[in-house]
């Protein structure tokens, strides 16, 4: 019996052996979603003999970014730029053999920053430890791509994310399944769809395993969403790209560096002079879209010295989390000033979405 590397080999090979077509799209669908159980069971089999070795980095901070990039880029340079951290620099391969972390300071927030050991092909499949690197990108909150101005080109390194199911700069398609002791496979969409049928919907999940089920389509989804969908694991994390070296670079070729990618957010630097760093950061912390809270104790003026930062579309009940648990649990209400209040003072619950700037009093039990 084909194991299941020789299995998911045999379906790739019918897959590149496909020429894809709208007559050919469900047939390919089927392949795809076959390779995602069979890729899932490996998973699970290879994790059940127990775990590899992995990095270990204890969270600090408000928020995370992971620099990623090739080997010999200047990931670490700029880490030093951003942080002061001191991460060892070389200009050859695989200086950085574990994960350095440092912390940014910038409006108050605190972003722990991650150097990294560079990616290679074959990284998402294990090679120069890329699962382990992987890993920590996948748990972060942004992921900084360094790329070379003089070797713009990372088709090699995003198909290595993307392989290892992180979706840079993309949302979770609004696509529910929800699984039924009897009935079969109903699809339900709700909008029109433009980039797959109904019926490769359908055939896709059967692949995949579900025998039934009702699946609610809320979004024009294509295969690869759908994809996504059924493997369950995909995570979504935001993405800023810094073009690095520029210093150094010729007229013509930080602009031919910028139009390769042309959806992701650029910015220029110099990790060596320091050029654009700056910009860097105040990017970094829009990406991450983290918001000033100011507490007011009450009875008392509010503290408008230090602010407590969170993240955009945080809750009353979020703030009471990252002063403490025991706000939470002795939450009775909460009183706020600022963009997010109907009218200064507004009494609140702890569902209440907090908006940048806003004065807030928590009130617990005594």
């Amino acid at each position: 019996m084909a194991t299941i590397d020789e299995q998911i080999k045999e379906l790739e090979e019918q897959i590149s052996n496909t020429k894809y077509n709208k007559s050919t799209e469900a047939h390919i669908g089927k392949l795809k979603a076959k390779i995602a159980r069979l890729t899932a069971e490996e998973e699970k089999r290879r994790s059940s003999k127990g775990p590899t070795k992995g990095f270990y980095v204890k969270k600090a901070g408000d928020a995370t970014v992971a620099l990623v990039g090739f080997p010999s880029v200047g990931k670490s340079t700029l880490l030093n730029q951003l942080t002061g951290a001191k991460s060892e620099v070389g200009a050859y391969h695989f200086t950085t053999l574990d994960i350095i972390p440092g912390v940014l300071e910038y409006n108050h927030a605190k972003i722990q920053i991650l150097d990294m050991p560079g990616l290679i092909k074959d990284a998402s499949r294990g090679k120069g430890r890329g699962r382990e690197v992987i890993a920590a990108a996948r748990a972060s909150d942004v992921i900084l791509l360094v790329v070379d101005v003089f070797n713009p080109k990372m088709d090699v390194l995003l198909k290595e994310l993307y392989n290892a199911a992180i979706r840079m700069n993309q949302y979770k398609p609004d696509v529910v399944i929800t699984g039924s002791a009897q009935g079969g496979l109903s699809v339900k969409p709700t909008v029109k769809l433009t980039k797959i049928d109904v019926e490769t919907i359908r055939d896709m999940a059967a692949a995949y395993g579900h025998i039934n089920a009702t699946i609610v389509v809320r979004e024009d989804i294509n295969v690869e969403q759908m994809l996504d969908v059924l493997a369950g694991n995909r995570v979504y994390v935001k993405c800023v790209m810094a073009i690095n070296k520029v210093d150094l670079a010729k007229p013509g070729e930080l602009e031919y560096a910028q139009s390769l990618y042309p959806e992701y957010r650029t910015v220029a630097v110099s990790a060596v002079t320091g050029f654009g760093i700056e910009e860097l950061k105040q990017t970094l912390y829009d990406t991450i879209e983290m918001i000033r809270i100011y507490l007011k104790p009450q009875g008392k003026e509010a503290d408008m010295a230090e602010p407590l930062i969170v993240k955009r579309g945080n809750t009353v009940g979020d703030v009471c989390e990252v002063i403490h648990r025991d706000f939470r649990n002795n939450f009775r209400y909460a009183m706020v000033w600022g963009k997010s209040a109907k009218f200064p003072g507004q009494t609140v619950g702890m569902d209440h979405v907090v908006e940048d700037e806003d004065i807030l009093t928590i009130i617990v039990k005594r």
